[in-house]
Formats: structure tokens, C-alpha cells, sequence
């Protein structure tokens, strides 16, 4: 076969090459299918919102009262720990010196205190013998104005040490509501949610990022949903909403109203939803919702559908 009969059959074999890869790309993309199915609501209206589960207190982000070293922490996450319970301890070697100077003042002030008394005393037994002389030409004016004012001035001297022993109590009593401050305790009873902090690590006395140790009580759990500002007109405090397990549809529970924050504020709690606006400002209602009802965790996210009729007013 000559080549000027090859070559053309080589273009006719591309073209229809291309031609069949152009007709298999133009091929629509199957779509993959849904890891779980999502929530769709009972109600023919609603409004539609995100909600995060909360302890009933709120989550109580724990920091450090003075900035020191942690020397020890005595509870881990999931206890339950009563009100005033001790949390971490931290260090205490400089204050408890402290401690020890103070105490030392106050016993040199307590004596001080007695040494004044018994100068006083002295003085005084010196005065009474001038004072109970008849003849006044047995002692001189001038002696008795001196042995008066000696007295005087022993009587101030004692004032002043006993005021010198309550400085040492007030000292001692500062010091000990510091070492009372170097134990972190619980503000309220409920479960540990989260502890960030370790024995031998730094706690700043500012604000953080990550707090030290997070506690929250669980007895009941609320959901903070977060409505959309524009919705925030159709909301209603009657009306009846619900919630779905994110991931599960088929865990759903109904939702009872807390209480509602009536000021609207910038989102923060994002759904990591690629079309999200993170500069919406929402209005938040808190619902509660039995414990049981859900194997659910603080920080888990719900789908939350609100009953919101067309032409329905804010209550």
C-alpha cells in the first residue's frame, strides 16, 4: 500500500477517535450517593436551622486565676465533681514562703504587743505613786507633768502595737485568700468535658484560646439553634420544632422551648457547608430536650426545623 493511501486512513482513524472521546466526556457525571440521607421535616412551612448541643449550664470554659505553674490536676475527663470540688492545684512554694514571713511578723507584733503592756504598766504604777503624795513640796511639778506623759506616751505606743498585730492578720489573711486562689475549683457541679492542662505546664492568668479545663452539667442538654436574621421575623415562641440527629435521621426528638436570647448576633457556629455566609447574623433559641431521648455529645450538631405557617407573625 502506498504511503499517500496511509495517511489519510490514519486521519479518518483520529477524527473518529476523537470523536468518541468527545462524546464519552460530554457523558453527565453520575452522582454519588449520599452518605445519609437528610432530615426533611413533617411541617409544610419551617424554618431551618443549625443547632449545637450544650450542657443546661452552658459550657463553663475554666482558666487560671494567677499565672503559675500547674503543680497537679485531680480530675480527668467524664468525672463528676460537686460544687467547690478542687480542680488543679497550682504552684503554692512562693506563696507558702510568704506565709511563713507573715506568721513571723505576727508573733514579733504579739510581742510587741506585750513588751508595750508591760512599759505601760510601769508607767503607770510611776504616775500612781506621784499622784497619791500629799505634800506637794516633796515632789516637783515638773516630775509629776513627765511621769504623766511617760504614761501617755506608753498608752499610744501599746495602741500602735496592737494596730501592728491586726496589719499582720490582714497580711496573713491576703496571703491565705491567694493560696485559696491557687486551688481552681468547680463553680458548679456537673461533668469535666475537656481538660487541656497538665502538672509542669505554664497557666497564663489571661484570656486563651483553648481554655484550661471546660465543665458543664449534663443532667439535661439544651440545643442553641441559630435562625437566620432574616428568618427571625417568622420565628415564634409557640410554635413547635424539632430536631434530627446529624448523620441518623431516624433519631428525632421534639424540641421544648428554654428560653430565647433576643438579640441578634454575628455566626459563629459554622456547618462546614461550602455555600455557608459566614457574615450572616443570627438570632439564637435555646430548646432542651430529654438526656435519654439521644446518644448524643456536647458539641454535636443537630438538624432543627422550626413549624413557621406562611403569614405567620413574630409572637
Amino acid at each position: 500500500m502506498q504511503i499517500k493511501h496511509v495517511l489519510p486512513l490514519l486521519a479518518l482513524a483520529g477524527m473518529a477517535f476523537a470523536g468518541y472521546s468527545v462524546v464519552k466526556s460530554n457523558k453527565p457525571m453520575p452522582v454519588a450517593p449520599a452518605v445519609a440521607e437528610p432530615a426533611s421535616p413533617s411541617f409544610n412551612a419551617f424554618i431551618a436551622g443549625s443547632g449545637i448541643i450544650e450542657a443546661q449550664s452552658q459550657n463553663v470554659a475554666l482558666g487560671s486565676p494567677l499565672a503559675r505553674i500547674v503543680q497537679k490536676v485531680v480530675v480527668k475527663v467524664g468525672d463528676a465533681v460537686k460544687q467547690h470540688a478542687p480542680l488543679f492545684y497550682l504552684d503554692d512554694r512562693e506563696t507558702q514562703a510568704e506565709l511563713a514571713i507573715k506568721n513571723a511578723d505576727l508573733d514579733k507584733a504579739l510581742a510587741e504587743v506585750e513588751v508595750a503592756k508591760a512599759n505601760l504598766q510601769d508607767a503607770q504604777s510611776l504616775y500612781n505613786l506621784v499622784t497619791k503624795v500629799t505634800d506637794v513640796r516633796a515632789i516637783s511639778a515638773e516630775e509629776v507633768l513627765k511621769r504623766r506623759n511617760t504614761m501617755l506616751i506608753a498608752k499610744a505606743k501599746l495602741v500602735s502595737a496592737e494596730a501592728q498585730v491586726k496589719q499582720s492578720q490582714a497580711n496573713i489573711a491576703s496571703v491565705q485568700v491567694t493560696l485559696e486562689r491557687l486551688v481552681v475549683r468547680a463553680p458548679i457541679a456537673g461533668d469535666v468535658l475537656q481538660v487541656n492542662i497538665r502538672a509542669g505546664e505554664f497557666a497564663p492568668a489571661s484570656a486563651v484560646n483553648t481554655p484550661l479545663l471546660v465543665l458543664g452539667n449534663q443532667d439535661k442538654l439544651h440545643v442553641r439553634v441559630d435562625i437566620d436574621e432574616n428568618d427571625a421575623w417568622r420565628f415564634s415562641k409557640a410554635n413547635k420544632a424539632v430536631a434530627y440527629l446529624r448523620g441518623n435521621r431516624d433519631f428525632k426528638v421534639d424540641l421544648t422551648l428554654a428560653y430565647l436570647e433576643p438579640y441578634v448576633v454575628p455566626k459563629k457556629s459554622l456547618t462546614g457547608d461550602s455555600t455557608e455566609r459566614v457574615d450572616t447574623r443570627v438570632l439564637q433559641a435555646i430548646y432542651t430536650f430529654p438526656r435519654q431521648s439521644f446518644p448524643v455529645y456536647v458539641g454535636q450538631q443537630m438538624d432543627v426545623f422550626i413549624d413557621a405557617p406562611e403569614g405567620d407573625k413574630l409572637k
